[in-house]
């Protein structure tokens, strides 16, 4: 496969600074421990690499002294540590490291993203920066193809998604069987990591209900009688999967407009593999009937990856007022408001009225398959 440079690299590698902590986090099987030897290969200085699932890398920092850590890290500028939330009281130990020896800048990584930041977000506050990595956007990919394959490709991404490992495959068949695979081996593995969390088949029931219900507003209440949980419990299984990366939310945006609509989110994929695994369905566009669903979550995580892998700051939301006036997507960044339709056929749509009259000042744009590129590079 051609070499992808990940976007969120320069943001990385700008932040390698003396007694700080990087770390990096997202979904299992997305590139991090990838991303690290890229970083490492790059850095002019000393480097060392650990593997937290090493039992030599946990013994050698079992000994929690500042002389220990002297001992082994003196001569180094730049300790990455992949799989860090599995060697015990990392948090705490990666502060006695960067308080105690003077140049080093460690990145810490974990496929269990709520591990390692439950371990580390306490004693690491004002030490660190924190990294996101999701799938491989397709402005990643537009340095390694050209407009003819981006546009050729399409349909595979909205079915196959761009899991680094389902890019390097050839075979449609392939592509699938290592998606079920994710789904089956590694999906639910961080949530079910968490105390009082052990209900698998229940979040797997929730997560394919999610799926069929794309681009649909989600009542948690209605989700918990239909999978015999408490409301709260939904909340907690989707704030759970939210975190590691899986799903993301779009609430309802209002600023208490008697006719606007807050109450229930909507909840995407930040891949549209992992969406068509859940639902078992790779089916091609010329049969399905839910085209638009995957149009629109393939759309919206591209966003929210771009939005994400440039450092920026932006809220993402929906619109819609009780008489059916709707909007797809709405990003808030400061000021700034701006609303976005999107549409897989190459539909006019005019802004709504109920919006235009709200919000005059906001920007509004209709995003189909013409413009869909300028939207997400």
């Amino acid at each position: 496969m051609i070499y992808i440079n990940r976007l969120v690299k320069k943001n990385i590698t700008a932040a390698i600074k003396a007694n700080k902590v990087l770390l990096i986090y997202g979904a299992r099987r997305v590139g991090k421990t990838v991303l690290m030897k890229q970083i490492a290969q790059e850095f002019s200085g000393k480097s060392l690499w650990m593997n937290g699932e090493d039992a030599t890398t946990i013994r050698l920092l079992e000994e929690r002294s500042i002389a220990n850590y002297k001992r082994l890290f003196s001569d180094i500028g730049l300790l990455l540590i992949d799989e860090a939330h599995q060697i015990p009281d990392i948090g705490i130990k990666l502060k006695l490291m960067v308080d105690e020896i003077p140049g080093l800048c460690i990145i810490a990584s974990g496929s269990s993203a709520l591990s390692l930041l439950n371990q580390t977000m306490e004693p690491l506050t004002g030490r660190s920066f924190h990294f996101p990595i999701y799938p491989i956007s397709q402005a990643e990919l537009a340095f390694t193809e050209n407009h003819f394959e981006t546009v050729n490709k399409l349909e595979e991404r909205l079915i196959y998604g761009s899991y680094p490992e389902v890019l390097k495959t050839e075979n449609l068949e392939e592509k699938g069987r290592y998606l079920q695979t994710i789904v089956n081996a590694y999906l639910y593995k961080d949530v079910l990591s968490i105390e009082g969390t052990r209900n698998s088949p229940k979040i797997n029931d929730l997560l394919t209900l999610i799926a069929f219900q794309t681009g649909q507003e989600v009542s948690n209440e209605a989700v918990g009688r239909q999978l015999g949980l408490s409301k709260n419990t939904v909340e907690k299984y989707l704030d759970l999967l939210s975190r590691i990366y899986i799903l993301f939310k779009l609430g309802g945006y209002s600023r208490n407009l008697r006719k606007e609509v807050s109450k229930h989110s909507k909840w995407y994929f930040y891949d549209n593999g992992i969406r068509n695994a859940l639902i078992g369905d790779f089916s091609p566009l010329s049969i399905r009937s839910d085209t638009g669903a995957l149009w629109e979550n393939y759309l919206l995580a591209e966003r929210v990856k771009k939005a994400g892998n440039e450092g920026e700051t932006v809220d993402f939301y929906f619109w819609r007022t009780y008489d059916q006036q709707e909007i797809d997507m709405i990003e808030k960044q400061g000021n700034n408001l701006s609303a976005y339709e999107i549409k897989w056929k190459n539909d006019k749509a005019k802004v709504p009225v109920a919006w235009k009259n709200a919000y005059p000042d906001a920007q509004w744009k209709l995003i189909n398959r013409e413009n869909y590129l300028d939207w997400i590079l």
